[in-house]
């Protein structure tokens, strides 16, 4: 029987997230809470540990104190196999400088890889809500020989210029060009309409990918990022296959959301995910017990409804208090929709209290914001200007401890 590989797990988890402010005022963006009770992170490594990955380095940098607790308290394995998940912070091993892009981010942690010594290194973005069962694309990667498998998604031609564009040999899954945000992308052969995107998921052999890193390092023309400098270099070599994600069956499943992959790196995408939830029929499930999402959740009572309150096509969490009308929403824990209020529409984090008689529509309010009684969010877009980030959709935010006005 042929030994099983030695695979080593890294999460990128250093990003800003400045589309999405101004949740990241305060957090990183893997930090931010999603679906009620998660973390963004929660994701990639729910499908990295049921996928049998389990020994993982979250590299972390900006404002990471909230995204590291999370991790250390939350993603607990058992060290008796030496399988562990741990938050690894920019620690200037090679010098007194920050990460200048992902690349530079793994090339200054190379000690966890020749502290491992994997066959392959799984390298995952830490901002995206999916399920993917990883095991299936590194199969792939093995049996192709390839020096790098990258994971690809089908997206509308006009999106491109928010991804890494694939395109490939028309026989083979070899990638032949590797285009990093496009202005005029590669169709797709027998699709006009869409692109091959790079969903940011990449599995390299050990070799390949440290060879790759030190020539990039010495580089000083690179911007040091995987899809804008490694991708590209090894594609140019005839290295990079890709994986069609569209190929990835996870167990649990729907047909109705197999293949769902978001990127939720903008106020609107974030809030259209929240409302890809909350349906009869979610387009994302978060109810697969086979392939649970996991998570660290407070010690909080159950939800209740009182004084005639009522959620309809909703989500809502431990510790909330429901007296008011809530309809196409998703509650995090611990919020408080008073008697009389109305929230529609609405994406609220934990601890928001809505007052009496105020109304919240098409809003995404940050942990512990406050709607006072008759105050409104959403519905006087004016007003709503002056104070809120509005999206280009017409989505309003507000951050922590930001105030609402009468």
């Amino acid at each position: 029987m042929a030994a099983k590989p030695r695979v080593l797990g890294i999460v990128l988890a250093g990003g800003e997230g400045k589309r999405l402010m101004p949740l990241t005022a305060d957090r990183a963006k893997p930090a931010v809470p999603f679906g009620g009770v998660f973390r963004l992170v929660d994701f990639v490594l729910s499908n990295l540990v049921n996928g049998g990955i389990q020994r993982i380095c979250v590299l972390t940098q900006y404002k990471s104190h909230s995204l590291d607790r999370h991790v250390s308290t939350t993603w607990r394995l058992t060290g008796l196999l030496g399988d562990y998940v741990t938050p690894v912070p920019a620690q200037q091993r090679l010098g007194p400088r920050w990460f200048m892009g992902s690349a530079d981010a793994i090339y200054q942690s190379l000690n966890l890889i020749h502290d491992e010594q994997p066959d392959y290194v799984v390298v995952f973005g830490a901002d995206h809500v999916y399920r993917m069962d990883p095991r299936q694309m590194l199969r792939q990667h093995i049996d192709g020989g390839a020096g790098v498998t990258v994971a690809g998604i089908k997206v509308p031609r006009e999106q491109a210029e928010s991804f890494g564009v694939i395109s490939t040999d028309e026989r083979s899954r070899r990638i032949s060009q590797f285009l990093e945000k496009p202005a005029d992308p590669p169709v797709l052969a027998d699709d006009p309409e869409h692109v091959f995107a790079s969903m940011g998921n990449y599995i390299f052999s050990t070799q390949v990918l440290l060879d790759a890193l030190r020539e990039d390092a010495d580089d000083e023309d690179s911007v040091h990022d995987m899809g804008g400098s490694i991708l590209p270099m090894l594609t140019s070599r005839g290295q990079a296959q890709v994986y069609d994600f569209d190929e990835n069956e996870v167990p649990g499943e729907t047909e109705r959301d197999h293949g769902y992959w978001r990127d939720v790196g903008s106020l609107d995408a974030y809030y259209d995910a929240h409302m890809d939830l909350i349906s009869t029929r979610p387009v994302f499930n978060l109810y697969n017990r086979d392939w649970p999402i996991f998570t660290n959740q407070a010690q909080l009572p159950p939800a209740k409804f009182v004084a005639g309150g009522i959620a309809s096509e909703s989500m809502v969490s431990a510790g909330g208090v429901i007296a008011g009308q809530v309809t196409g929403s998703v509650l995090a824990p611990g919020v408080i929709v008073e008697e009389g209020a109305v929230v529609q529409g609405a994406v609220l984090l934990p601890g928001v209290r809505v007052g009496r008689g105020a109304v919240v529509r098409q809003a995404i309010l940050d942990k512990n914001v406050v709607v006072p009684a008759g105050a409104t969010v959403g519905v006087n877009s004016e007003q709503d200007a002056e104070y809120c980030t509005v999206s280009a959709d017409g989505i309003v935010a507000l951050g922590k401890g930001q105030h609402v006005r009468l």
